[in-house]
């Protein structure tokens, strides 16, 4: 079985050697294609007003000059010999739940992959609930059975799945639950303004850490009771409930 590993953090992020070993459990067949720098928050963005770049590091570790998404792209179009049979995207430094969902070019990576027909799985180390600060260890311990467990599954066209591991220590770990996409009930995108050297301002843009009370079943309150949460995530994102509506109100 062939892998591919690929993440947002880039080809130096903390979780992506723990990703790699999580894929190694499965197969000797594994490729690492990263971005060059950090690209979180880009999204399933693709680049396209500049030319792309990769560079072999060593064995079957590349690095490319653009988006998780490029990377897919000149993973399974350039780099390696041949399509793989899954996509690890992550370990993510940091959650990927509820809206990040949108952000995420970890989950973008899969999402790709899943557009290419690939099994593709996104995975995140939870930090800032329970403040255990930036500690792997959680997704070293379980990714591989989340993996292998969902190795056994169909997925289904335009599936991927989403696993997050909770900021608790291993022993604490409270099970698995299988979750919806949750919605923070709070404003947690803040804009910090700050002075250059000159007195002009620039901004940062950044999160709160407010843990709001999430809806069971979802996503949010599975990691903030200390469980890993596994979604399952679609890329059609057709609103059916309103498309009855829409047909009425655009009669001819």
């Amino acid at each position: 079985m062939r892998i591919l590993v690929t993440n947002d953090d880039g080809i130096h992020g903390p979780g992506l050697k723990v990703l790699e070993n999580i894929a190694r459990t499965l197969s000797d067949d594994v490729w690492v294609v990263a971005p060059d720098v950090e690209r979180s928050g880009a999204g399933h963005s693709l680049t396209l007003s500049h030319p792309l770049r990769y560079r072999h590091i060593e064995g079957r570790h590349y690095e490319v000059s653009g988006t998780p998404t490029d990377c897919v792209i000149m993973a399974c179009r350039k780099i390696m010999p041949g399509m793989p049979d899954l996509l690890l995207s992550g370990v993510n430094r940091g959650q990927n739940i509820a809206d990040d969902v949108t952000y995420s070019g970890t989950i973008a990576a899969a999402m790709e992959g899943t557009s290419l027909g690939i099994k593709s799985i996104a995975m995140s180390q939870v930090t800032g609930i329970h403040d255990n600060g930036l500690n792997f260890a959680v997704a070293a311990a379980h990714g591989a059975e989340i993996v292998k467990t969902l190795m056994k599954l169909e997925f289904g066209p335009g599936i991927l799945v989403n696993v997050n591991f909770p900021d608790c220590r291993v022993a604490d770990v409270a099970g698995t639950e299988i979750t919806s996409q949750g919605k923070r009930d709070q404003n947690y995108l803040t804009v910090d303004e700050r002075k250059d050297n000159r007195s002009e301002p620039y901004y940062w843009l950044g999160f709160t850490r407010d843990k709001g009370i999430p809806p069971a079943g979802t996503d949010l309150a599975a990691v903030f009771n200390r469980k890993i949460s596994v979604t399952p995530l679609h890329m059609n994102l057709t609103q059916l409930s309103l498309m009855a509506k829409l047909k009425d109100a655009f009669k001819a």
